[in-house]
């Protein structure tokens, strides 16, 4: 009897080693599988004194002269970006090179005080919001017809790099439908998907979540090249009006 229950009891023990082995190997994949998250923008850290994150710098269109203000605030009890525009544009941006097949998943949080009266994602006029994301897609010879490919080498010669071929945004329209996928009035090389859109969130904490490779595929009908940058950017310089948002943390994961 006493040898019967000395092999249950060492079976149990081996049978509780194994659990332990096993709990051991799904929290060291959990860990490996955190590390493969990328914080973009890690907008939620305690601000410092009139500094931004690290590796985000102005995003200026030189043909614009008034900007939108961006600072580093503490807001809600934690970090944020805060966006002011009046009758400006300019952005935010973080040069960074990432393969939408590896990470195609991106999550954000933003809030937004208000939407834009005379926005309108069909006409120049109204090619305002006030709060979006850009995707940015690096330049590739293979992907652009011979003028293009003029275009875009004429740009290298005088800028010193080439622009993206493509980019996506996603918006915060004030009539627009949600889920709507639209071109940007200015070029077809940007793609506008409508993320919100109206006042009912106005004034709330969102977090979004978009399938980069899948969103790319439905844009422009093929796959992806890799990603050159991320920016945010709150604009009115179209509209003529007034807007503030606020931008957390940006997250680029594996699917």
């Amino acid at each position: 009897m006493r040898k019967h229950h000395s092999v249950i009891k060492i079976a149990y023990e081996a049978g509780l080693i194994l659990t332990l082995i096993l709990l051991l190997l799904l929290v060291s994949k959990g860990a490996i599988a955190a590390s493969d998250k990328l914080v973009i923008g890690n907008f939620s850290a305690i601000p410092q004194k009139d500094k931004m994150p690290e590796g985000w710098k102005p995003l200026i269109f030189k043909k614009i002269k008034i900007h939108s203000h961006y600072r580093h605030v503490l807001l809600d009890g934690r970090g944020a970006i805060e966006a002011k525009s009046d009758h400006g544009a300019s952005g935010l941006t973080r040069k960074i090179t990432i393969l939408p097949a590896e990470r195609p998943i991106i999550t954000w949080q933003w809030k937004v005080k208000n939407v834009l009266q005379k926005g309108d994602v069909s006409k120049k006029s109204g090619d305002d919001y006030p709060a979006r994301i850009y995707i940015t897609f690096a330049y590739d010879a293979k992907k652009v017809g011979f003028w293009d490919s003029v275009k875009f080498t004429t740009y290298k010669m005088i800028y010193g790099e080439y622009p993206p071929i493509a980019a996506i945004n996603y918006i915060w329209a004030n009539k627009a439908k949600i889920g709507e996928v639209v071109p940007n009035p200015y070029t077809d090389r940007l793609q506008m998907f409508v993320i919100e859109s109206g006042t009912a969130k106005v004034g709330e904490w969102l977090t979004e979540r978009r399938n980069i490779l899948d969103d790319y595929r439905t844009a422009f009908k093929a796959d992806p090249p890799p990603i050159s940058g991320i920016a945010i950017m709150t604009d009115t310089d179209n509209t003529g009006e007034s807007a503030t948002a606020w931008y957390g943390d940006i997250i680029m994961s594996p699917q």
